[in-house]
């Protein structure tokens, strides 16, 4: 599923220690996605653990060559992980 990402440059200003190879390592190990919408464009939110181990979430939007644009990614927060519905069990 939307195997081809981009990774908005905005994320490594807002988050020096999140860099692009961590977003998308975390977009494909990800342990949970929901899609947000079910009109066209498709957003989608998800978490997944980045190659230091840390848990990301992340929010995207897929655009018109089926590519997905990584717009947010940050820590998951308490947050996300409900909307998620990740449990701890799971973190």
């Amino acid at each position: 599923m939307l195997d081809r990402i981009t990774v908005h440059p905005r994320i490594t200003r807002r988050h020096p220690d999140i860099q692009v190879e961590d977003v998308e390592s975390a977009w494909r190990s990800a342990i949970a996605v929901r899609r947000r919408n079910y009109d066209p464009p498709e957003y989608y939110a998800a978490a997944g653990a980045d190659s230091h181990g840390r848990l990301l979430e992340m929010v995207g939007v897929e655009l018109d060559d089926s590519s997905l644009l990584i717009f947010h990614a940050m820590r998951l927060t308490h947050k996300m992980a409900q909307e998620l519905k990740i449990g701890k069990e799971e973190i």
